[in-house]
């Protein structure tokens, strides 16, 4: 019987955690399930990660769907590896609405990693979060990096074009764009412009590619900016033939740079850290309203509710008192 087949019982959660510090990826898969599961060990886990975090780069990859990121995010783990660095990657998919769980497996497109012991890939279900980032994301991206990879790419579903949540969870946004993806101009009103700090127009071997390149230039100059502001680069990829990603590469470390001379990185971090613990409050209050509910007080109201006795404001009132 293989290890999987037959798991470590891990006693305690300290067991767990030093066994994830050690490299065992089954106790890193452990801990990542019991916090997308919102496992009631997790403020306790969290208590024990944090401290070790703060050491790995994380970039997020984005853009409309059919972008080709999958393929793109393919591309960075080779040539990081190259590099001799430990890549995690976090692919997150739309939810299923049947079990809330992530139903695209991008992890399906990177199987040429799936032995390397420097690689880690793992699916995630947005949970129909707006943002396009699930709290638990957030959450599973600090455990990466407690584990100690270097970087952590993570890929957005490519659902719509509302997923700024990227914006404050990582350092480093690509936005791909391809040829087809239209008018540049509506793309921006659409919000992802707004969050790139490199853009990569992919399968630029396609017709319109030197357009679309000439009119993210553009607009990257009509942006206020100084001496001391980072100019977006625009670069030229086709991912499947590996064109143009270590290039890509060095603009991402560049930004990395930029970050840190500019003093931007802290601000990013307290950005994330605000973010992080209003979410945690959020999901308690949730929790709260909903245990309400089932109470007799709460039945009570909401049955004052149904039968318009009380509007809504009140029962808000009643409900927070």
């Amino acid at each position: 019987m293989t290890p999987e087949e037959n798991p470590p019982a891990w006693k305690s959660i300290d067991e767990l955690l030093s066994a994830m510090r050690a490299g065992n990826r089954l106790a890193l898969a452990r801990l990542i399930s019991k916090i997308e599961n919102r496992d009631r060990d997790l403020p306790e886990i969290m208590k024990k990660l944090y401290p070790l975090t703060g050491h790995a780069r994380v970039l997020g990859v984005t853009g409309p769907p059919g972008a080709g990121k999958s393929t793109l995010v393919d591309r960075l783990i080779a040539h990081l590896r190259l590099l001799k660095k430990r890549v995690a990657v976090v692919a997150v998919d739309p939810s299923s609405p049947f079990s809330g769980g992530a139903i695209l497996g991008d992890r399906i497109r990177m199987q040429s990693h799936h032995l390397d012991p420097g690689v880690y890939i793992r699916s995630l279900a947005s949970r129909g979060k707006h943002g396009g980032l699930s709290h638990a994301t957030k959450e599973v991206v600090l455990t990466l990096d407690a584990a100690g990879f270097d970087y952590v790419l993570v890929e957005t579903a490519g659902v719509g074009q509302t997923e700024l949540d990227i914006l404050k969870l990582a350092q480093t946004v690509v936005v791909v764009l391809v040829p087809e993806s239209g008018d540049s101009i509506q793309v921006m009103k659409a919000g992802l412009m707004e969050i790139a700090d490199v853009f990569a127009v992919n399968k630029s071997d396609r017709p319109e590619a030197d357009k679309l390149v000439r009119e993210l230039l553009t607009m990257v100059g009509m942006a206020d900016h100084d001496e001391k502001s980072w100019l977006n680069p625009v670069l030229k990829t086709e991912a499947h033939r590996d064109v143009g990603v270590a290039e890509l590469l060095v603009a991402v470390e560049s930004h990395q740079s930029h970050l840190t001379a500019s003093g931007k990185r802290d601000a990013k971090l307290r950005d994330f850290l605000q973010e992080e613990v209003g979410d945690i409050l959020t999901e308690r209050l949730n929790e709260t309203l909903k245990n309400a509910f089932q109470t007799a007080s709460g039945q009570a109201v909401l049955e004052q509710l149904v039968k318009r006795e009380i509007d809504p404001y009140f029962a808000a009132q009643l409900i927070s008192t």
